[in-house]
């Protein structure tokens, strides 16, 4: 198995984290794990989840215990197990202190309950709807087979309805644009000018001074222009 190297988890760290990464804590990595399989695990989930460091100040020793300890969790150990594989020497701490083993679990469920470790877990949860896709199959399947060979009416029925449900195409979204038109001076004195023209206008009519066709057929603006010839 290739061993990590101090460029390879420099690498994937955050920018703040790089100085923290020496030879040293590297070969302590490559010295504590024997297991070829737990190692190229732990060597994954070291370089995969990095980017929860962001989310709190945490020690960059902190997520390497962490990750190792979610590692040993993944393989199917106990919370008890994964502790005493991540941290040995606080195990046989606690043994030579004479600690009861009720109080060593106490400090493993504090452990794994932990916002570091809790960050990590979060990354491995496999969406259920992922992980039971071959159920869903197979439940069609059942479906299906119900639909086609049931003796009972209802139950072809309710069969139909249930593949119908879990297969019909998806809705389409309907997006409503609220369109709103901002009143501004120009528009502002329009209305104005418009409104006085229409008085002058009424006003002109009722003094006989002219009648409603001549104002139908009123110029509103009246405007010169010159024609340029094209250069």
């Amino acid at each position: 198995m290739s061993e990590l190297t101090v460029d390879e988890i420099k690498s994937a760290l955050p920018a703040q984290f790089k100085k923290s990464i020496n030879q040293e804590l590297i070969d302590g990595i490559n010295a504590t794990i024997s297991d070829p399989e737990m190692y190229e695990n732990y060597r994954e989930n070291l370089m995969s989840y990095t980017h929860v460091l962001k989310n709190g100040k945490f020690k960059i020793s902190s997520y390497l215990d962490a990750v190792r300890y979610v590692s040993y969790k993944l393989m199917g150990c106990t919370n008890i197990k994964a502790y005493s594989l991540t941290f040995p020497d606080k195990i046989e701490r606690f043994n030579q202190q004479g600690i009861h083993p009720k109080d060593i679990a106490s400090y493993v469920t504090a452990y794994n309950k932990s916002k570091l470790v809790n960050l990590i877990l979060e990354q491995t949860l496999i969406p259920s709807y992922v992980l039971n896709q071959d159920l869903y199959q197979q439940a069609l399947n059942v479906q299906a087979e119900l639909m086609m060979t049931a003796q009972s009416e209802k139950v072809r029925s309710d069969a139909a309805n249930s593949i119908l449900t879990q297969l019909k195409m998806p809705e389409k979204q309907q997006v409503e644009l609220d369109i709103t038109v901002k009143e501004d001076s120009v528009i502002s004195q329009l209305k104005r000018t418009s409104a006085e023209l229409a008085a002058q206008q009424r006003t002109f009519i009722e003094s006989g001074a002219g009648h409603a066709q001549q104002v139908a057929h009123s110029k509103i603006i009246e405007a010169s222009f010159e024609e340029v010839d094209d250069a």
